[in-house]
């Protein structure tokens, strides 16, 4: 049981350290100068995806133990999320950024260390967990779902923390210097980052075990490529590359859409708890995700995989809709709070169980592989792609205006909603997994 406990702190600060920032990174870029290029910097994080945790996945296997590996990668994270706290800092409170390209780089190199964490974490985690006799299946989900809520206590702390020159406040009521606003939501990112490396130095360690050697092809899990030969499993990783394109989306730019309703001429939504909330607001996804998670069971037993992730399909067309639909101001807000409410089943319902269909489906010798490929898919591929087109999308129809991203929103919000439409009435017609 002191075992669970420590995993448990570990997988709380692993996404305490992505929540700081993840979803309220917006209102920051917007306020440096760096508004046009919010889609790059998520995009990123698709990009790194590709390769970082293959790469740190394969030193982890042979040369340093993950525990060891995981702290490594947060204290380099960590020192270069300080950096771009330091950029901001530099630059001072609601000034342009004069190096953009230092910044995006020091930016760079820390999503670089922190995206194979993930998966580090998880290694740690299932490792120490076999090693001592624990169920996975049975022990794992209750560790991983205060991940999530560590994901969810940065978000509302960084939301409601203030740091001006009366020194520091903890609001909900309007504030500028909210660190949702500000540089220093990377300086708690950072902070948390480089704890973490000094509680993995005291985690339980993680033996390497002798592996017989395998080609190139197989350490990088390329393997699983010939799974397109066949038409069910390419027709599969299509459609999740598809809806990988909207996995972003609203973690890049729901923070500035709801902030920009600060601006309002009228003063019941400038004022409005929501507008001047954002942060917090989202955080009602984080939510829904984790008691979604729970629901999957039952919906895969009673309606089957299919049905599934069609679900999750037509949940992002809601999730979509309901922000063009919404207002901060009520009734409007109830709107935004059902948005949120459906990114539960958008998000868990296609990510958990399509994990699934792939391990059903696909031969033990690549099941990993697949894994690996299905994640390509989702948060790599399809991720990068997607977020820059969204921010095309964005910078089109919407600009920077006294620290706002203003303009056209609600059409922005139905182009995403008709593409993830699309995206599902497609899939149910022409996927046909095989009957049980």
């Amino acid at each position: 049981m002191y075992l669970k406990y420590r995993l448990v702190v570990m997988n709380f600060l692993e996404f305490a350290v992505w929540g700081a920032y993840l979803t309220c990174m917006g209102n920051y870029l917007g306020s440096a100068g760096l508004g046009a290029q919010i889609s790059w910097f998520y995009a990123i994080q698709g990009v790194v995806s590709i390769f970082m945790p293959t790469l740190m996945g394969i030193v982890a296997d042979k040369f340093i133990q993950p525990q060891r590996l995981l702290g490594l990668c947060h204290l380099a994270a960590g020192i270069a999320m300080l950096g771009c706290w330091y950029i901001g800092y530099s630059t001072g409170f609601g000034n342009e950024i004069a190096n953009k390209s230092l910044f995006i780089a020091v930016y760079s190199l820390s999503v670089a260390f922190f995206m194979p964490t993930i998966a580090l974490a998880n290694t740690v985690a299932f490792t120490n967990l076999k090693d001592n006799g624990f169920d996975t299946v049975k022990d794992f989900p209750p560790i991983r779902v205060m991940g999530t809520v560590g994901f969810i206590a940065t978000m509302w702390f960084v939301n409601c923390a203030a740091w001006d020159e009366n020194g520091f406040a903890f609001t909900l009521a309007e504030n500028a210097y909210k660190f949702q606003y500000t540089y220093m939501q990377f300086f708690v990112s950072g902070v948390l980052s480089i704890l973490l490396f000094a509680y993995s130095l005291t985690l339980p360690q993680c033996k390497l075990v002798e592996k017989k050697s395998a080609s190139l092809v197989d350490s990088l899990g390329l393997n699983a490529f010939r799974l397109f030969r066949e038409k069910r499993m390419a027709l599969f990783f299509i459609f999740s590359a598809l809806l990988g394109m909207m996995l972003q989306v609203t973690n890049g730019f729901a923070g500035p859409f709801i902030t920009s309703f600060r601006g309002s001429a009228d003063p019941a939504i400038a004022t409005s708890f929501a507008a001047n909330n954002a942060t917090l607001l989202t955080s009602i996804s984080q939510v829904s995700e984790a008691l979604c998670i729970l629901m999957i069971p039952f919906f895969l037993k009673r309606y089957g995989i299919k049905v599934v992730m069609v679900m999750s399909m037509f949940a992002w067309v809601f999730r979509f809709g309901f922000f063009g639909l919404g207002n901060p101001a009520m009734p409007g807000v109830l709107l935004f709070v059902l948005s949120c409410i459906v990114y539960g089943v958008a998000f868990d319902f296609f990510n958990v169980s399509g994990g699934i269909f792939v391990d059903q489906e696909c031969d033990p010798s690549i099941k990993a592989s697949a894994q690996g490929l299905f994640m390509l898919m989702t948060n790599g591929l399809g991720a990068t792609i997607g977020t820059l087109a969204a921010g095309e999308i964005v910078n089109h129809y919407c600009q920077w205006q006294d620290g706002y991203l203003v303009g056209e929103w609600q059409t922005c919000w139905f182009i995403f909603a008709s593409f993830g439409l699309v995206v599902g009435v497609l899939f149910a017609l022409v996927f046909n997994p095989k009957k049980a």
